[in-house]
């Protein structure tokens, strides 16, 4: 799985950076393995330099031969927000890929009933 970070010019996109978005995320989705090819991670600082609970973090994943899941969480720190967001991407990952799966399984209506 590939992690890619992209900041805007308010957040300075360091290694250190990085290096945190990759943990935080392999650490959230790593158990759902080749299911996903890419995450792509984007930070932004809202209000720049006047603070507040201004930065978003944008977490994208990317399932292989399926529609890519977003989400968005907001927080008063870069931080908190990659946290956040990579706790909602592992929910809806969840949801989603449990959907595929309940559904690769499934037999039609029609199927093996006894009357």
């Amino acid at each position: 799985m590939l992690v890619h970070v992209n900041t805007d010019n308010h957040i300075h996109g360091s290694e250190t950076l990085t290096t945190q978005v990759e943990a935080e995320v392999s650490g959230a989705v790593g158990r759902f393995g080749e299911q996903i090819t890419r995450v792509e991670v984007h930070l932004h600082d809202l209000n720049g330099h006047k603070g507040g609970i201004d930065k978003r973090c944008v977490m994208e994943a990317r399932i292989a031969g399926h529609q890519p899941v977003a989400v968005t969480h907001e927080a008063g720190s870069i931080h908190d927000a990659i946290s956040g967001a990579s706790e909602k991407l592992e929910h809806a990952l969840a949801h989603t890929l449990g959907k595929l799966d309940h559904h690769k399984g499934a037999t039609s209506m029609g199927g093996d009933r006894t009357i």
